[in-house]
């Protein structure tokens, strides 16, 4: 994933989350992600999941392999 695409992922999801105001639950930043990034309830859950656990460190590294290993879509099934 090259540096543009990454940047509008980024700036999507900071448009999303800024508009849901202060603090939102996890119903409601998936219910945006749903709505508004075309996730399926379930991709949107898992997602969100994998941002809380892990954070910035541990998944900007992940990106970094998955795409030197041209790994797009994995195998999570979702």
């Amino acid at each position: 994933m090259n540096e543009l695409m990454t940047d509008t992922l980024l700036a999507e999801y900071e448009t999303i989350i800024i508009d849901l105001g202060a603090e939102p639950t996890d119903q409601e930043i998936v219910r945006a992600l749903v709505e508004r990034g075309e996730w399926t309830e379930k991709g949107a859950r898992e997602v969100l999941q994998l941002a809380r656990r892990y954070g910035t460190s541990m998944l900007r590294n992940s990106l970094a392999l998955a795409t030197a290993m041209n790994i797009e879509d994995g195998n999570a099934g979702l």
